[in-house]
């Protein structure tokens, strides 16, 4: 696909983030896609920053997670971040997360976003930064 916008980053479990056991307790994960979804946004200019500066919040209203393998204390993780492209009011991210050492699949995750304005009420429609950015990463044609 040619318009797939994809990221990657790299995160190193910490201590603070395992369990007795030594491995890595399932809430961090979203500490993981956090970092991935920063990062995505950095690359193409559609961070958090961007959507205050806009007058958006971006709250997730979904999130779905499977666990593969095993990840513990020291691992370095790289996640691999995507933005799913849908003509809704809505940002989707599907992520996979591989451990670096062997390069396995550890995780896989999906999030969707809605949009709110200032109010904190839902937007039906894209807001126009979020068209202007689909124009300006190539997702969308620009008008004539």
């Amino acid at each position: 696909m040619d318009n797939m916008l994809t990221d990657r980053t790299e995160v190193k479990v910490r201590f603070g983030e395992v369990d007795s056991m030594g491995i890595v307790w399932h809430g961090n994960y979203v500490k993981y896609i956090e970092e991935g979804r920063e990062s995505f946004g950095h690359r193409y200019g559609i961070s958090y920053l961007d959507f205050q500066a806009n007058g958006l919040m971006a709250p997730v209203v979904s999130m779905q997670f499977k666990y593969k393998k095993q990840v513990r204390y020291g691992d370095r993780l790289t996640v691999e971040t995507e933005y799913i492209d849908d003509e809704a009011a809505k940002l989707i991210f599907r992520f996979r997360i591989y451990r670096k050492s062997d390069g396995e699949l550890v995780a896989t995750a999906e999030t969707t976003q809605v949009f709110l304005d200032s109010k904190g009420e839902m937007l039906l429609y894209p807001p126009d930064f979020i068209l202007d950015w689909k124009r300006k990463v190539g997702l969308l044609k620009v008008a004539v």
